[in-house]
């Protein structure tokens, strides 16, 4: 199975459809507002939501919309990346709730060669996360710095790093 693709492999209007979605259950968004410290009542308490908001429930934060989308698009998007450069533009478009399904699909908007080291460049991306009811839910732009396969291969191609199994005689 592939993981992430060298420089050569992006296409210009490529879509990369990530596989499979993800479930957003209510431990997942208290779990996340907990570890980052977001303690904010829209998403942790049931009867705030319920009793003092449009919405009527909880809402998961968006942060953990976009990591899910981010993990979602590495395998095909960023697993070989030297450097993820900059997300252009985070837009939370509509509200997840607990008990929702994300899907995320990526097009390929550009490519550019490195102009200081031959053995890379740069993909700028579009990410779009939707819901089981293919409501779009968040969209952003980033720019990976990802190697040509000479650089890969270099290093080790396809598992770099990877040990071999000591065998017994």
């Amino acid at each position: 199975m592939q993981f992430g693709r060298y420089y050569e492999e992006f296409e210009v209007g490529a879509i990369y459809k990530h596989w499979p979605g993800k479930t957003v259950t209510t431990y997942d968004d208290h779990l996340f507002c907990l570890l980052t410290m977001n303690h904010h009542p829209l998403h942790l308490d049931a009867h705030f939501a319920q009793e003092a908001t449009q919405f009527g429930k909880n809402v998961v934060v968006g942060n953990l919309i976009y990591s899910l989308l981010l993990g979602m698009s590495v395998p095909d998007v960023s697993g070989k990346a030297i450097a993820n450069l900059e997300v252009e533009s985070l837009k939370h478009v509509a509200p997840t709730f607990h008990g929702d399904t994300i899907y995320g699909e990526t097009t390929v908007l550009d490519k550019t060669e490195s102009k200081s080291k031959n053995d890379r460049g740069v993909v700028h991306v579009e990410t779009i996360g939707y819901n089981q009811d293919g409501t779009v839910v968040c969209i952003f732009r980033r720019k990976v710095m990802v190697p040509k396969r000479s650089h890969g291969n270099g290093r080790g191609g396809e598992q770099p790093g990877r040990p071999e199994a000591k065998r017994r005689a």
